[in-house]
């Protein structure tokens, strides 16, 4: 049997921490190995208790969510956090993410989504609530330079341009590779491509770079 996902809570609402503890315990592959209430006490429990992923609350009193996992992403990047807020906002989708967020997930999300997410985020992918993902894109409507479209353009292949598209719209390789009429595996090889001429390791990274670039508008 695999080891257990450890996951560690970070939100001031004791109630809520509870309730998340509880649904884990439910699942045999995940163990609470601890709680904060704030972000500064988030930072410290990641020291000392190196966590697979920490779910951090996005506003809490003192140090917030977002400047807590721009300390973590910085000096324990091998820890995955994902941010569960009540927060719409683009804005804050866009700075946690580039503060080095592995995820992006609302509260109102179902607990199987959830217990999902976690496992993903354990295995280093990336995930961004589905409706989110549509304000991402929304959020970054600015047209690149026509110059740097160019520039950028040629970096990669038709086919990888095509995978680029997809992913700023946060799709799976599953359903990248139903839409496109490819194998799963060479999608997962198009994208490992993408991610090393990026000089990227997240799909999320990855995701912000085509939105910003144009490739999630269509062509």
């Amino acid at each position: 049997m695999s080891e257990k996902i450890r996951v560690l809570l970070v939100d001031d609402h004791t109630l809520f921490r509870s309730g998340i503890k509880s649904l884990l315990q439910r699942n045999d592959d995940f163990e609470v190995v601890g709680e904060a209430g704030d972000g500064l006490e988030g930072i410290k429990r990641v020291r000392s208790l190196k966590p697979d992923v920490a779910l951090l609350d996005l506003h809490m009193p003192g140090i917030s969510g977002l400047e807590a996992v721009k300390v973590i992403s910085e000096e324990m990047p091998e820890v995955n956090v994902l941010m569960l807020t009540v927060s719409e906002d683009a804005q804050d989708l866009m700075d946690a993410l580039r503060a080095g967020a592995s995820g992006y997930l609302l509260k109102n999300i179902e607990t199987d989504t959830l217990v999902d997410a976690l496992r993903k985020a354990a295995q280093g992918e990336s995930v961004v609530s589905q409706q989110m993902t549509a304000k991402l894109i929304q959020g970054v409507r600015n047209p690149p330079k026509a110059e740097g479209t160019t520039v950028e353009r040629d970096r990669f292949s038709p086919r990888e341009r095509d995978i680029l598209a997809s992913l700023a719209q946060g799709e799976s390789n599953k359903e990248i590779a139903r839409k496109l009429d490819l194998a799963e595996s060479t999608v997962k090889i198009h994208v490992q491509n993408i991610f090393k001429k990026l000089n990227m390791s997240s799909r999320v990274q990855v995701a912000l770079y085509a939105v910003e670039n144009g490739y999630g508008q269509g062509r």
